[in-house]
């Protein structure tokens, strides 16, 4: 197939945070989707709009089991697993199960189809780094035995099997490490910084601050990620990853609390509890791999992601109508106006 030409992708994941935002956009480049998702953490309302459009298919289905498809395959992106620790805790052992039983029935499946397939591996897998900015040479510092290992763990033996089936195979793969990735259609119970900050400063809710606030993260925003893996799966044959995704900007806890606060002009106060175990410490990216191979770094500034991220909570806590127009939304000591974007449903003020 030339660089023009169109695509059969299948996309497990393909409901949840960022799986959606990717068949969308695939959809939208003329590509022929399928979707496939067990709807643990995926909601069939981030794929509702593409349910009906002829190029795009959705299967409820467990990655666990092998997954069979009919006709020509030619790329696979395995989303396929819940990210946050709230909801990849609540079954450790199903989590450990769809990342790596997962990752078997899915690189049988390439092999099968000859299809190119990539991973969405995670920052995880380097654990609690002694190494800062993490790179891909790293092999992390990762607690084998603790409450999320499950996650961690799973997604380094997944990768194992991913370089396995290239070398004993030849599948070709690509393995994407992503970093803290927010935006649209994020989960408002999901556990993670920017969603929970988020919704309990627009409840009036204090924000819960785990440890003292100074650990570090970075966030990029989840089209800055999509042009990332749309490289990554693109670039030529011998770029097989592993390679790191995210913003190298790296924010204090703390900080996002206060800009949050700022941004949703709330009064919610900062309410202190304890670190979970195993929670790291620093978490950056070194994205020189992703700059020399891809030609790839985040734009979007954390403001301005921010900004479109806590107008699209402003209409999922206190709508009830379709974000499909331009409307008032006041809240106690603000008033928003937000409009639905073209693009990984951003909206513009």
């Amino acid at each position: 197939m030339t660089e023009t030409a169109k695509f059969r992708i299948l996309v497990t994941g393909g409901a949840g945070f960022i799986g959606s935002h990717l068949c969308d956009r695939l959809v939208q480049k003329g590509h022929r989707l399928i979707c496939v998702d067990n709807l643990y953490s995926g909601k069939l309302g981030n794929i509702r709009a593409l349910m009906n459009h002829p190029r795009f298919e959705f299967i409820e289905h467990d990655v666990t089991e092998p997954l069979a498809i009919k006709g020509s395959l030619h790329r696979i992106y395995n989303l396929a697993c819940p990210a946050s620790p709230p909801h990849y805790q609540r079954d450790p052992i199903a989590t450990i199960k769809t990342c790596v039983l997962g990752a078997h029935n899915l690189l049988a499946l390439a092999h099968e189809k000859h299809a190119r397939i990539l991973q969405a591996s995670t920052s995880e897998v380097y654990g609690d780094p002694k190494v800062h900015p993490q790179p891909e040479t790293y092999v992390g510092h990762v607690n084998s035995i603790g409450p999320r290992a499950c996650y961690d763990e799973g997604k380094r033996c997944a990768e194992t099997m991913f370089f396995d089936y290239h070398r004993r195979y030849g599948v070709p793969i690509k393995v994407a490490r992503i970093f803290n990735t927010y935006g649209p259609r994020m989960l408002e119970n999901d556990g993670r910084v920017v969603s929970n900050f988020t919704v309990q400063a627009l409840k009036g809710e204090p924000l819960t601050i785990y440890g003292d606030g100074t650990q570090t993260r970075s966030f990029c925003y989840v089209d800055d990620l999509l042009n990332g893996l749309e490289l990554l799966m693109d670039s030529d044959s011998e770029v097989t990853g592993p390679c790191n995704l995210g913003n190298p900007k790296e924010e204090s806890i703390k900080e996002i609390a206060r800009m949050i606060l700022r941004q949703t002009n709330s009064r919610s106060r900062l309410e202190h509890r304890p670190l979970p175990q195993d929670d790291p410490k620093r978490r950056r990216p070194a994205i020189d791999r992703a700059r020399t191979l891809l030609g790839w770094s985040p734009r979007v500034a954390l403001k301005d992601g921010l900004q479109w991220t806590i107008d699209y909570f402003v209409l999922k806590l206190f709508t009830g109508r379709p974000v499909s127009r331009r409307i008032q939304v006041t809240l106690p000591g603000s008033a928003v106006r937000v409009a639905l974007g073209a693009r990984s449903g951003r909206m513009s003020m």
